[in-house]
């Protein structure tokens, strides 16, 4: 008998998605923008009591291209990006001709370290170049420490560029993740806690800014009859198509989050009196919308023994990330590292974590993984 395939993190539709689009069909609104855009916008923003204006796009890849634009990132600026994260993260600072200054990661919540982030800071002023910006990521769905970044941020007058691409639904003391930098950005893969297929969004507290962006990411069209341009611009707009499905799933965000926590209770309950796994805690007043379930295991060894046995049985797991400064690509870039997060990505594992997993996947994924550790 064939034993289904279980995913990472699979999408999961709501039911009234396709409602959305298909009122876009109806109305014949298949062109870029719409009023599936306009909604999709005001959900978001009503998610966050309007304390936010959103921006839709293609992807949360080209919000932070926008981000670090609208914060006037040119060409050999250095800007400070979290070490540990996916590569989107840092491949616009690129796009830009900025220069990539990577920060290693506190072992609290994994995320960027306060005191290298300071360190990166006065050696940039002290060479008669102060970083231009700051890329501080929610890894996983767990809040950095959003005080003390924020504290730093102001302290040298440096903008942050808020990635909660994994974040959405988590929070630091009741205030969401996505709104506490200069900018906020989101992310709608097809992987994460919600999907629209394909797509991002800026978030901003700036009316001004938003307009902005929107500006670029309709190919910087200036107000003539005619096609004017006085600006370099981006095909980053949403669709009023993938708007539709982003506004479906916006409906069942909450429903999401407490299906994904429940999953990470599932691991936490059958794994957790385990010594040699250990799991993410969350700090004193963060919420984690535990987008994906991860582990530490004592070794790479016994992390590879574990993952290879569950791709055996059709089960998807993965490594946690590579550090941006082990990357090939961004080898000749500068770091400050402290070792967390090249130990992490030699023993740490993310397990399957979608909100439509069912009991028995999760027995099934927890039975492989203690038959694995004897």
């Amino acid at each position: 008998m064939t034993k289904t395939k279980i995913w990472l993190s699979s999408p999961h539709m709501g039911g009234t998605e396709q409602h959305y689009v298909k009122e876009a069909f109806d109305t014949n609104w298949v062109a870029p923008l719409g009023p599936n855009v306009d909604g999709f916008e005001a959900s978001i923003s009503d998610y966050y009591t309007n304390e936010v204006n959103t921006a839709a796009l293609s992807s949360g890849t080209a919000a932070i291209h926008l981000a670090l634009k609208l914060l006037g990132v040119s060409h050999d600026d250095d800007v400070i990006c979290q070490s540990f994260t996916f590569s989107a993260s840092a491949n616009p600072i690129t796009y830009l001709g900025a220069n990539p200054i990577f920060v290693d990661s506190e072992k609290d919540t994994w995320n960027i370290s306060p005191e290298l982030l300071e360190e990166a800071i006065l050696d940039g002023i002290e060479n008669g170049k102060k970083p231009k910006a700051i890329v501080a990521v929610h890894l996983y769905g767990m809040p950095y420490k959003t005080q003390e970044v924020a504290e730093i941020s102001a302290k040298y007058g440096i903008p942050v560029v808020e990635d909660s691409a994994e974040a959405l639904g988590s929070s630091v003391n009741g205030q969401k993740c996505g709104s506490f930098g200069d900018i906020g950005i989101l992310s709608f893969n097809g992987n994460k806690i919600i999907t629209t297929s394909g797509g991002g969004a800026l978030l901003t507290k700036d009316i001004e800014i938003k307009k902005k962006a929107v500006f670029l990411a309709t190919q910087a069209r200036d107000n003539a009859p005619h096609y004017e341009h006085s600006s370099i611009g981006h095909n980053y707009r949403m669709s009023n198509i993938l708007a539709g499905i982003g506004r479906g799933q916006m409906e069942v965000l909450d429903d999401r989050v407490t299906a994904r926590r429940a999953n990470y209770q599932y691991y936490k309950q059958r794994l957790g009196h385990l010594e040699t796994i250990q799991f993410l805690e969350e700090p004193n007043g963060f919420y984690c919308n535990r987008w994906l379930t991860c582990i530490l295991t004592p070794s790479y060894e016994v992390r590879e023994k574990i993952r290879l046995a569950l791709q055996v049985e059709d089960i998807e797991s993965r490594p946690l990330w590579k550090p941006m400064h082990e990357q090939p690509v961004f080898k000749n870039f500068k770091s400050y590292t402290n070792g967390t997060s090249s130990d992490l990505f030699k023993r740490g594992l993310c397990l399957p974590s979608g909100s439509n997993l069912l009991e028995e996947d999760l027995y099934r994924i927890t039975s492989l993984i203690l038959n694995n550790l004897d």
